[in-house]
């Protein structure tokens, strides 16, 4: 992969386990579908990578209606890990998506460790996969999900057997719904992971005085948007400040400004979420926002800005107010 460049000579690339990025944005997991829906939006080969669609051994439907849900600076939604199932996505979408000149990482959901194993196995034996983002974190499932992610034996357990079945980067997505997501950060990190994605959504409902119910049918999902940004940083700064792999910056991310906080608290790379349903192209606009950003402070590599917080409070005092 070439460096990502509009005649600077900016360094914008970084590598993950022997795998170089062009650059270090990328768009998360269930905002971007499985990459070939909107294509003719945005142009794809200009992203770091792209981070599918969650992918279970069998397909599932998900949540029924109502199912996402608009909120102040933000949206709820509660679809369930609702997806085609690893052997269509293999079928019917991988074929094209080894058509961009991007990299390919694969979410994985799963409701036991074994679908994780199988899933990766089935996966592992395709070309066009550069690895595997495990999602241990969603709130939106009755079996699995999150349940996995709050617990670091359970963690550290899974993420073990997932490793000694690739050579890929291996990614373990984190919840912030727990009491200090640190200590997950550092079973992952232990038992194998390459790196974390922090954070995936909060857990969060809505209601409807008129009728007096929950506005999600499954009553609490998951809060995404420039709602949960403050959040989001303090999650990624805990984490930098306990583990030595790289951490995908996600939560609120709107702008170049809020992707260069992200790089600053200690992400290696961010991750485009909610955003896309405004703006499909807004990632794009982010990694130009990078070189114009780099340019203008005359900084020659983007990753310099990685942890460069100038910070004076100590991390135990930041601790205490989480």
């Amino acid at each position: 992969m070439t460096t990502l460049s509009i005649g600077s000579g900016i360094k914008t690339s970084f590598t993950l386990r022997g795998v170089e990025f062009k650059n270090r944005v990328f768009v998360a997991s269930g905002t971007f579908g499985y990459g070939d829906e909107i294509h003719d939006l945005v142009d794809v080969n200009r992203l770091g990578g792209i981070f599918t669609k969650s992918l279970s051994w069998k397909p599932r439907s998900g949540n029924p209606p109502q199912r996402i849900v608009e909120t102040a600076s933000g949206m709820l939604n509660s679809i369930g890990l609702a997806n085609i199932g690893v052997q269509t996505f293999i079928e019917q979408k991988l074929i094209y998506l080894r058509t961009f000149n991007t990299h390919i990482i694969v979410n994985i959901a799963a409701s036991s460790l074994k679908e994780f194993c199988d899933v990766l196995s089935l996966l592992e034996g395709q070309d066009g996969i550069v690895g595997y983002e495990v999602n241990v974190s969603c709130p939106n499932v009755k079996e699995g999900g999150m349940n996995f992610g709050t617990d670091c034996k359970m963690t550290a357990e899974i993420t073990s057997h997932l490793r000694k079945l690739t050579n890929k980067p291996l990614i373990i997505k984190l919840t912030p719904n727990v009491t200090h997501i640190s200590e997950i950060a550092r079973s992952a990190e232990s038992a194998g992971a390459d790196a974390v994605s922090v954070i995936n959504t909060l857990v969060g409902m809505a209601v409807d005085i008129k009728t007096r119910k929950p506005k999600l049918s499954t009553v609490t999902g998951g809060l995404s948007g420039p709602a949960i940004k403050p959040v989001a940083l303090a999650k990624v700064y805990e984490v930098a400040k306990a583990v030595k792999i790289p951490i995908f910056g996600i939560g609120g991310i709107a702008s170049t400004e809020d992707a260069i906080e992200f790089l600053l608290v200690g992400a290696a790379a961010v991750q485009i979420g909610t955003m896309n349903f405004i703006d499909p192209a807004i990632s794009v606009k982010i990694a130009d926002g990078f070189e114009n950003y780099a340019r203008e402070n005359k900084i020659s590599d983007i990753g310099t800005l990685v942890g460069a917080l100038d910070a004076d409070v100590k991390f135990s005092v930041i601790q205490s107010w989480l």
